[in-house]
């Protein structure tokens, strides 16, 4: 039997056939409109199942829940109590990984080899480490007298947590992580495309013995759900990861209450490539730091520049490998990409596809929809690369969000990083050469937030994520993004 054939056999029990509802409160309830809506395997146009269409009711019903956590008995557990809790989520998604990573693939398309890796379970962990590291300071002061002057650092409240598609499981720990270290409450909203994965972490996190209303999470739409919780005036942080428009809305809607916003946006990010490159490593890392997750990635490398002698040799490799990758069902072991997440998003990508072969760039593998098959129901695009892109076409500036790569010459150093950062974005970027002195200048003069040398992508719970300028402010994982949701409060005590 073909994967396509054995599907059915790849359905997790989660998938009951019955609606899927909001988890509010502890207890999992229907929409207060009765609304539901479908999600949608993009990979065969098959409804999997239908979700409640949660609106501005549900989000004050969350909302109010989450404050009642937040001064109940959740605030009054120990750091070590909230340590093992995140502790004994991080087993669940450890146990129930294999569920959580079809769940993914059949709702946003990824191949199980990218769902299904164990990031997100280091990443609990290392949550569960900070849970007990948060700590303020006793801090010298030179005032006249005796006072001794602390700090104590405190959860920022309610957070109101809104997430994007293209990597569900990950995208909902990245946020319900944190909150559970400082001992903050979540009111999560997933993307409506792909919803599954968050439910069934709302199941686990019920079953950890985490609190009615530390964890609440509200299906529905953006211009509804999501809008009302970034305008709560109930809710003190708002944490975001999605596209640059939506984050101004955000920024916008955050003004009533002045509440605390963090952003994770877009990218257009630059990807250079020296002539002392090894290329066997290159050409193949380069392309899969934009083919990766079909392009839907926010750091994706899509704007990759080529010293000049090497140019005609990288982007015939490049396109080389591009062509031999296996496009297909993500449910296929042997699938290396797997379709875009909607029809709204191939639309997107056919739309930026063709306008490329307007501004005069020359698709040298890819460019089209794929229709032949078993993926004639699906969203399919091969992985795309144009050369003769010049910096101010669209598709060298613009955000595309799928399997498509400009390729472009440069001549020098200080050439290369003027029009790398010749974008309104600053996310990711990437460094291929084996001279250090060109590595670590590189590194200086790239306005972003991560620069990648001889690799590309490399994440860690350590390590600080999040963009410059459009790319949006805050940082996911590491020290930083804990600060985040804390407030810092200071203390004095006169003793004299």
């Amino acid at each position: 039997m073909t994967t396509m054939q054995n599907a059915d056999a790849n359905r997790p029990a989660f998938l009951n056939g019955s609606p899927k509802r909001l988890l509010i409160d502890g207890n999992w309830v229907e929409a207060a409109s009765g609304k539901t809506f479908p999600t949608l395997n993009p990979a065969t146009g098959e409804v999997l199942a239908h979700l409640a269409a949660g609106e501005a009711a549900d989000i004050d019903r969350a909302v109010a829940a989450a404050r009642r956590a937040l001064i109940g008995p959740w605030s009054r557990w120990k750091p070590s109590e909230r340590q093992l809790a995140i502790l004994k989520l991080a087993d669940l998604v450890d146990d129930n990984l294999d569920e959580l990573g079809l769940l993914d693939t059949l709702e946003m398309g990824a191949p199980l080899a990218r769902t299904r890796r164990r990031r997100c379970i280091d990443l609990l962990r290392w949550y569960a480490g900070v849970a007990t590291t948060i700590h303020g300071e006793t801090i010298p002061n030179s005032v006249p007298g005796e006072y001794l002057s602390y700090t104590l650092k405190e959860p920022v409240g309610v957070v109101g947590a809104i997430i994007p598609w293209n990597s569900p499981t990950f995208a909902t720990i990245w946020k319900v992580g944190p909150v559970l270290a400082t001992g903050c409450t979540v009111v999560l909203k997933p993307a409506e495309e792909a919803a599954l994965s968050p439910l069934r972490l709302g199941e686990l996190c019920l079953e950890a013995g985490i609190p009615p209303g530390v964890v609440n999470i509200v299906t529905g739409f953006g211009e509804t759900a999501g809008a009302t919780l970034a305008a709560h005036r109930d809710v003190d942080k708002v944490a975001f990861t999605g596209s640059q428009a939506t984050g101004q809305k955000i920024v916008h809607a955050s003004a009533g209450n002045l509440k605390r916003v963090s952003l994770e946006l877009g990218g257009k990010s630059p990807d250079i490539v020296f002539g002392d490159a090894d290329l066997e490593i290159t050409v193949p890392a380069a392309a899969m730091a934009v083919f990766n997750n079909s392009g839907q990635i926010c750091s994706a490398g899509t704007r990759v520049f080529v010293e000049r002698h090497i140019y005609d040799e990288f982007v015939g490799l490049l396109a080389t490998f591009a062509s031999g990758l296996k496009v297909g069902n993500g449910l296929d072991p042997a699938t290396q990409i797997g379709p875009l997440v909607s029809q709204q998003q191939l639309d997107r990508v056919i739309g930026y596809m063709d306008l490329g072969k307007l501004e005069g760039a020359r698709p040298v593998a890819g460019g089209h929809r794929l229709t032949e098959g078993d993926l004639a129901m699906g969203y399919f695009v091969p992985p795309t690369v144009f050369a003769n892109v010049v910096d101010n076409m669209r598709i060298a500036k613009e955000e595309i969000f799928g399997p498509v790569v400009s390729v472009s010459p440069f001549d020098d150093v200080l050439e290369v990083a003027r029009r790398a950062n010749a974008t309104t974005f600053g996310l990711g970027s990437g460094v291929w050469t084996r001279d250090l002195s060109k590595a670590h200048g590189l590194a200086n003069l790239i306005q972003a937030g991560s620069v990648w040398v001889n690799g590309y992508g490399a994440m860690d719970a350590a390590v600080p994520f999040g963009g410059y300028k459009m790319s949006g402010y805050g940082r996911e994982s590491g020290v930083q993004q804990i600060d985040e949701y804390l407030n810092v409060k200071a203390v004095w005590i006169k003793l004299d």
